[in-house]
Formats: structure tokens, sequence, C-alpha cells
């Protein structure tokens, strides 16, 4: 810290956050050395100010169909600067010039779902996140682009054929469903035999 002339018997502490708090000591030094630091002062809380920091990691996807599952690493409580901290959630379809906003007012939440019935699976969003407190909206995130979720496979695997290869097994093959924006991405398959 900057050393302060021995007549003057207060300073201004600059470069703290705010809604923190504080305690402060005192620490008198000469020619010799320094001495001892005083007791600590009472515990001080900064002023709330508007919060600074977005969230970060801001992606997403799965969740059901007709669903827009947006996350988030929350803001640690260090950076809220003040009471009443919650997150703004932005988002539009991909070419939209219209933002949807959502408020989420839990401190601990990391997650939004968006239901909608006209939602169509695998849709692209561009999805931002921002910040408030009882000061006001503070910054959002930059945009990320995310999926809304999948349906079920709307169509059968064709090609279905079966070649005996011994007497107590059977090789089945199919062609597989291609993936395009009405099946998703097909993550299994179930051979049913009767």
């Amino acid at each position: 810290p900057e050393v302060i002339n021995g007549r003057t018997h207060k300073a201004t502490v600059v470069d703290l956050s705010p809604w923190v708090e504080y305690e402060f000591r005192v620490v008198a030094s000469n020619s010799v050395g320094m001495g001892e630091p005083s007791s600590p002062s009472a515990l001080l809380r900064t002023r709330a100010a508007v919060p600074v920091v977005a969230p970060t990691n801001i992606s997403g996807g799965g969740g059901s169909r007709s669903e827009l599952v947006i996350t988030w690493e929350p803001v640690s409580e260090e950076l809220q600067n003040g009471e009443g901290f919650g997150y703004v959630v932005m988002f539009r379809p991909l070419g939209s010039t219209t933002w949807t906003k959502a408020v989420v007012a839990s401190v601990e939440s990391s997650k939004y779902v968006y239901r909608n019935e006209s939602i169509t699976p695998l849709s692209p969003f561009e999805v931002k996140v921002g910040v408030y407190n009882n000061e006001g909206e503070g910054t959002l995130s930059s945009i990320s682009i995310v999926y809304s979720g999948e349906d079920e496979p709307q169509m059968a695997p064709a090609g279905a054929s079966a070649l005996s290869v011994s007497a107590t097994a059977v090789e089945v093959s199919w062609l597989p469903i291609p993936w395009n924006r009405h099946t998703g991405r097909v993550l299994g398959y179930e051979v049913r035999d009767w």
C-alpha cells in the first residue's frame, strides 16, 4: 500500500470490490522499521453496484421435444455486487430479430428451460445470459448457439436383412437413419426378434 505522511491521520482506500465486507489495520513505520499493526477495524461493507461480470460457459441443448434448455456457470458471490442478484436469459431463433427475455431470480440457478409447442426439434437459437441485482441490470454474455430438444426418430431403419451364421446366431444388418433436423442424432438401435 501507499505510504502516508506521518502528519496525516486518514486515508481513502480505493479499488475495493462492491458489496464486500472489509476490515482495516494501520501500521506505523519510521527509518528503523515497521511497528505492530493496530487491532482490526470493525467490518465495513462497501456500497452495492450494478454487477459487471456476466455468466460464462453458456450452453445447453437436450431436453424434451418443444424445449430449449439453456445452461451457464453461475457468478460467484463476491462478483454479485449487491442484494437481489439474479440472471437475465435472452434467446431468439437463429435469423430472428426479436429477443425473448426471461428473469431467473435464484442466485444458485444455472439452468433455464423454455417450453413451447411451436419449437421445431433441433432448431438453433441465439442465446445470451446476463446478470442483475437491486442496483440494475449488468453485463450480458456473448451470444452462443443452443439447439432445442430433439424428437424421437420419425422413420424406421430401411434395408433390414438377416443372415444365418451358425445354428444359434443370426447376423442382422440395416441401413442407418441419416441425420437431419427431423430425425436428430440416433444414439442407438434396438433389434427385436420373434
